[in-house]
C-alpha cells in the first residue's frame, strides 16, 4: 500500500535529541570524555566569571561547539550556528534543547574571545590526556614540528621603516627582485608571523611553527608547542618540552634527521634521555648518533614508529583547519594548536575505548 505524502507538519515530538543519536555513534564515547574533562575544570571557570551582571555562554557548551568545529571542519563560526539551529547531532553534543534558541555567530566569537587562551587549553589538554594515561608509554617517544601558515598575505610582509606610500595600506607593492628578510621586514596584518622556508628550494612563507611530543605506544600528543618560525626552533622546542617529561629512568626520543646535531644529542644525554634520531650523513663532519644508539633493536623500532607523528599533523591540518589558521597572533594562534591537539587526542582516545569495548 502506498504511504500518504502528507504535508501536516507535527506540533509536538516527545523524542529528545538523546534518543535520536544512535548507541553506536562515534560521538557517544568523546561526549563521555569531554564531560569528564570539562566538570573538572568547573572550579576554573567560576573564577573567570563574575557574579553578577548578564550570564554569558556557559563555558561548557563553547567548548563542545568548538571541538564540534574542529571534528567536522566548519569553516567559520556563523556555519557552526547554522548547523547548531537545525541538526540534532550537533544540539546534542553541545547540551541544547530542541527548541532552545541558538545564539548569534558574533556573539559566539565574543565569548569565545573572553574565554579562550593558552591556559585553559593546556588545562583542557592535560585533563584530556590524563584520561589517556592508560594507554601511554612512558618510555619511548617522538618530536617534530610543521609549519603552519599565517593568516597573512606575502604582499604585507613591507620594510619595518616604510611608510604606506602614495597608495596608502592597500596601495600595490611590488617585491619582486627585492631581498626580504625577518630582519628588515615585517607584516603589517600579522607582525609575529615570519617568512620561512621548510627547505632549500621551498617557496617562503609568512608561518608559525607548531611542535609536538608523541609518545609511542598509540600516538597520543603528550606536549603541544607554537613559536616563531627560525631554523632552530624546532630543536629548542623539542628540548623545553623534553625537560617537561618527568622521569627517573632513561627514556627514548625519536625525531627526523633535522635533529641530528650534535649539540641537541649532547643535550639530550645530559637529560637522561636516549636519542633516537634519524641519521644524516651528509652532514659536514658525520652524524651525531653512532654504533652505541643504532647497534640495540629499539632505535630500529623507534624509526618506525617516529613517523606516525605525521598522522597527527595531518589531522590536525586537514580536520582541524590548522594548514593556514584564521587567527592572528603567536597568543590566539598558540591556544589553537593546543586545543586542537586536544581535539586529536580525543579522537583517538574514543576509537580507542570502543574498539576495547568490543
Amino acid at each position: 500500500m502506498r504511504g500518504e505524502d502528507s504535508k501536516q507538519e507535527a506540533m509536538f515530538s516527545y523524542l529528545s535529541p538523546e534518543q535520536r543519536v544512535p548507541a553506536e555513534h562515534p560521538l557517544r564515547a568523546v561526549r563521555a570524555l569531554v564531560d569528564t574533562a570539562l566538570q573538572e575544570m568547573s572550579p576554573r571557570f567560576a573564577k573567570l566569571y563574575a557574579d553578577v551582571g548578564r550570564p554569558s555562554i556557559a563555558p561548557e557548551r563553547l567548548l563542545r561547539a568548538l571541538l564540534l568545529q574542529i571534528f567536522y571542519s566548519v569553516r567559520s563560526e556563523r556555519l557552526l550556528m547554522e548547523q547548531l539551529d537545525y541538526n540534532l547531532l550537533f544540539r546534542w553534543f553541545v547540551g541544547l534543547a530542541m527548541d532552545e534558541a541558538v545564539w548569534n555567530h558574533a556573539v559566539f566569537s565574543k565569548n569565545r574571545e573572553r574565554l579562550l587562551n593558552e591556559e585553559i587549553a593546556e588545562a583542557f589538554f592535560a585533563r584530556v590526556l590524563q584520561q589517556a594515561k592508560p594507554y601511554l608509554s612512558d618510555e619511548h617517544f617522538t618530536v617534530d614540528g610543521t609549519l603552519v601558515e599565517a593568516w597573512a598575505s606575502q604582499k604585507s610582509f613591507r620594510r619595518k621603516d616604510e611608510d604606506d606610500g602614495p597608495g596608502g595600506s592597500r596601495g600595490e607593492v611590488d617585491f619582486h627582485g627585492e631581498k626580504r628578510s625577518n630582519q628588515t621586514h615585517q607584516s603589517t596584518t600579522d607582525p609575529d608571523a615570519r617568512l620561512y622556508k621548510k627547505s632549500k628550494g621551498s617557496e617562503g612563507r609568512l608561518c608559525y611553527l607548531g611542535h609536538a611530543l608523541m609518545e609511542n605506544r598509540h600516538g597520543f600528543l603528550v606536549k603541544t608547542r607554537l613559536t616563531l618560525a627560525s631554523g632552530t626552533a624546532e630543536r629548542e622546542a623539542a628540548l623545553a618540552m623534553s625537560k617537561q617529561i618527568r622521569r627517573k629512568k632513561r627514556w627514548t626520543l625519536g625525531g627526523d634527521k633535522g635533529f641530528d646535531t650534535r649539540d641537541f644529542v649532547l643535550q639530550l644525554r645530559k637529560m637522561g634521555v636516549t636519542p633516537h634520531v634519524a641519521q644524516n650523513t651528509r652532514r659536514p663532519g658525520g652524524s651525531a648518533i653512532d654504533e652505541r644508539t643504532t647497534r640495540h633493536a629499539g632505535y630500529a623500532i623507534s624509526q618506525r614508529k617516529r613517523k606516525r607523528i605525521e598522522e597527527s599533523f595531518g589531522w590536525m591540518k586537514i580536520i582541524g583547519m590548522l594548514k593556514k589558521v584564521k587567527l592572528r597572533g603567536r597568543e590566539k594562534v598558540s591556544w589553537l594548536f593546543t586545543f586542537v591537539g586536544a581535539a586529536y587526542n580525543l579522537y583517538r582516545l574514543g576509537r580507542l575505548e570502543t574498539a576495547m569495548a568490543t
